[in-house]
């Protein structure tokens, strides 16, 4: 289950990162013939499409099951990435980044809640930031591609890119073929009065873990939940403004700051290095398997503490520390102190904290929100917060860094920093304690009855 719904982060960082790669590729006559501000704008596009993804997705989800929707978005991935193979101008290759996001948000919001519904609390934080994790395993697919495939000897710059989207899609066949021996959340079929369903879930799980176990000894009956009907969109605005306006607060600064930090470094990271250090177009996916392998590790080394030692004080620690390296990082860039390499590992090790603090946004957002709505909540925060800080994010970093000072360009990092940053002071201050503890506790089912006021 884990390895057949985590993929997800592996095709969007498969996805981001042939883009970072192919970059300056696509800046030439041969290719696209593209300017950095129209790469940044197909940056924009994309979290734009996967910002409309997670809306219309996650409100399905939360209706129709996590099952179908995981299913039916891997299928518009699948056909939007195969697209962008055979596009042929600026347009077409926007449209078609554009499709490849709305597949990939609305993953996004189905994916997260049934792997939350599905874990073990104990262990819940650890395996969540793993999983968000591993787009960086994606991201390393796709530098790995590009600097094959771009390679004269193989493909080649003009037609090297196109093979490298077209695998993607190659890909997803292969995923889908897994995922549909995914079941379907016990604890939202319990919720939608498919009672005997769910507890058939749950002995098939059971059956194939601990096959002897005694019946008497397995889990409790899913039939203690209520069924219950998905409250409508202006019912879940309601409930995040009213309800849960402290919690909705820390979750959308933490998922802002997150998506600016992130999309203002990786979307024009080929650009940085080509335009400031003279990398060679097909050589810039060397240097992003150090960044990715900073990233992956972050959430595997730093995970089991967000169990052990808590949700906010890890949330405060990274969100912090990766806020005050990106400011470092950003000065030493402004007095010409690093190399492309230099560049690259300072990077790698503000990226190793940044990235189990973004997957912890995720992991926020998927826990501390009744069942009924939780996949809504979700796409609601990952919109709004991904929709402003990561659209915004790759074309004012494209300008300045078309523009051409460092000075600029270090003061486009300096706002990401400070955003994480606050946020994370807001986390440590307003959080929840949520490690350790069922879902149904954290954030009661709306139909219970039983709820925060205001938390």
């Amino acid at each position: 289950m884990v390895l057949a719904l985590g993929i997800a982060w592996v095709l969007d960082g498969l996805e981001v990162t042939l883009v970072g790669s192919v970059g300056a590729v696509l800046e030439r006559r041969d290719t696209l013939a593209l300017s950095a501000t129209e790469v940044g704008w197909t940056g924009s596009l994309y979290v734009g499409g996967a910002v409309l993804g997670a809306l219309v997705f996650g409100r399905m989800a939360d209706r129709l099951g996590r099952k179908r929707l995981f299913l039916a978005t891997l299928l518009v991935y699948m056909m939007a990435t195969l697209a962008t193979a055979f596009s042929t101008d600026f347009a077409m290759f926007a449209v078609c980044r554009f499709f490849t996001g709305l597949g990939i948000g609305g993953e996004y919001a189905a994916i997260n809640s049934a792997i939350d519904e599905l874990i073990p609390a104990r262990v819940r934080g650890r395996v969540n930031l793993a999983i968000n994790g591993s787009f960086w395993l994606g991201a390393a697919l796709g530098a790995g591609l590009s600097l094959l495939l771009l390679d004269a000897r193989v493909l080649g710059p003009v037609w090297g890119w196109r093979a490298c989207f077209a695998l993607g899609a190659v890909l997803a066949v292969a995923i889908m073929l897994v995922r549909r021996h995914v079941p379907e959340s016990p604890r939202w079929l319990a919720t939608h009065g498919r009672l005997d369903e769910a507890e058939q879930v749950i002995a098939d799980i059971e059956a194939q873990v601990y096959p002897a176990r005694p019946t008497a000894a397995r889990a409790p009956s899913v039939r203690a939940f209520h069924a219950a009907v998905s409250p409508s969109v202006r019912d879940v605005l309601r409930l995040l403004v009213l309800r849960y306006r402290q919690r909705s607060l820390v979750t959308l600064a933490l998922m802002l700051a997150q998506a600016f930090f992130y999309n203002a470094i990786f979307f024009t990271y080929a650009l940085v290095l080509t335009r400031f250090y003279g990398v060679p177009d097909g050589r810039v996916a060397l240097y992003l398997f150090p960044f990715a392998l900073g990233n992956a590790t972050g959430p595997l080394v730093l995970g089991p503490l967000f169990d052990a030692v808590g949700r906010r004080r890890m949330i405060a620690i990274t969100y912090v520390l990766s806020g005050i390296g990106l400011a470092a990082t950003g000065w030493a860039f402004t007095q010409g102190w690093l190399d492309a390499t230099g560049q690259a590992l300072c990077w790698s090790a503000v990226f190793f904290l940044a990235s189990a603090a973004a997957s912890s946004a995720y992991l926020t957002a998927s826990e501390i929100f009744p069942l009924e709505m939780r996949a809504l909540a979700i796409s609601i925060f990952y919109a709004v917060g991904t929709g402003t800080g990561g659209f915004i994010a790759p074309v004012l970093l494209g300008a300045l860094i078309e523009h051409g000072s460092r000075e600029a360009v270090a003061a486009g990092y300096g706002f990401g920093a400070a955003l994480v940053i606050i946020a994370g002071l807001l986390a440590l201050r307003y959080g929840i304690d949520a490690e350790r503890r069922p879902l149904e506790e954290i954030a009661p089912p709306l139909a219970s009855g039983r709820h925060e006021e205001t938390g």
